[in-house]
């Protein structure tokens, strides 16, 4: 069963049963009869319509008038990703056992898919906080995952693990979102340049070739992320300090 993925345009009506929504396929095809997961919740795909006609399918690209039927439908929000999922589909506590043991899942996610799916529900915030630390948890397992399954630099990893412990230190606060000084340590440990060497770089950035380019453009994403952790250390902290520094050099890059 190939995984389809449906964003939601808008939600045209809807009901306790269901509804019908404006949605365009961002991968796979999507079916009639398969089941989506939007957070926790599933909803089913009942029918769909393209240009005023009835379709039993459409692919990556395309848009179309569906129903779905399921409660949470009302409560869908413009932009959602909406992933397939076996009829019986993976749930968080599937998932969670899944990745604490490694045994194989029948139709597995992509790592992407994964990971698209993880960090919805970790910004869903009609979720209670300690569903959104679990779907966090999940969304960093499939980060390195998606590192792994692309071949990813050290430096990309650490940008997509970044990200999402940033969001939920910035979100849950030190202690529940993590450890804002172990953010900060690892992310800085991952730049191969001293402050003054990017800064040196930067001042004649288009004279580079391309990849030096990416490579400074990668530094200062990470250098956005690893930002978070400075509200919660203590302004003589070394790790402050480099903090700092770096936030002013990140301003001057590509």
């Amino acid at each position: 069963m190939s995984i389809a993925e449906l964003q939601v345009y808008s939600v045209e009506e809807a009901d306790v049963t269901g509804g019908v929504c404006l949605v365009r396929c961002v991968g796979g095809t999507a079916r009639s009869g398969q089941v989506y997961a939007a957070g926790e919740s599933r909803v089913w795909l009942r029918g769909a319509e393209r240009h005023g006609h009835a379709v039993d399918s459409f692919g990556a690209g395309h848009t179309a008038r569906v129903r779905l039927a399921g409660e949470v439908v009302a409560l869908l929000i413009r932009g959602q990703v909406l992933t397939s999922v076996p009829p019986d589909g993976h749930g968080l506590a599937e998932l969670e056992a899944w990745l604490d043991t490694v045994p194989p899942l029948t139709d597995e996610p992509r790592p992407r898919t994964l990971r698209s799916l993880a960090i919805g529900g970790m910004q869903n915030e009609r979720l209670p906080d300690g569903t959104r630390l679990r779907w966090g948890r999940v969304a960093l397992a499939a980060a390195h995952r998606c590192a792994a399954a692309e071949g990813a630099s050290d430096l990309l990893r650490g940008i997509e693990l970044a990200s999402v412990r940033a969001y939920l230190l910035r979100e849950f606060g030190p202690g529940p979102g993590g450890d804002p000084a172990a953010l900060g340590r690892e992310a800085l440990a991952l730049i191969d340049l001293t402050p003054a060497e990017a800064a040196a770089r930067a001042r004649d950035w288009r004279a580079l070739p391309r990849e030096r380019i990416l490579h400074l453009r990668r530094i200062k994403n990470l250098l956005r992320w690893a930002g978070a952790a400075r509200p919660y250390l203590a302004p003589g902290d070394p790790l402050a300090q480099a903090l700092e520094t770096w936030s002013q050099v990140g301003r001057q890059l590509p």
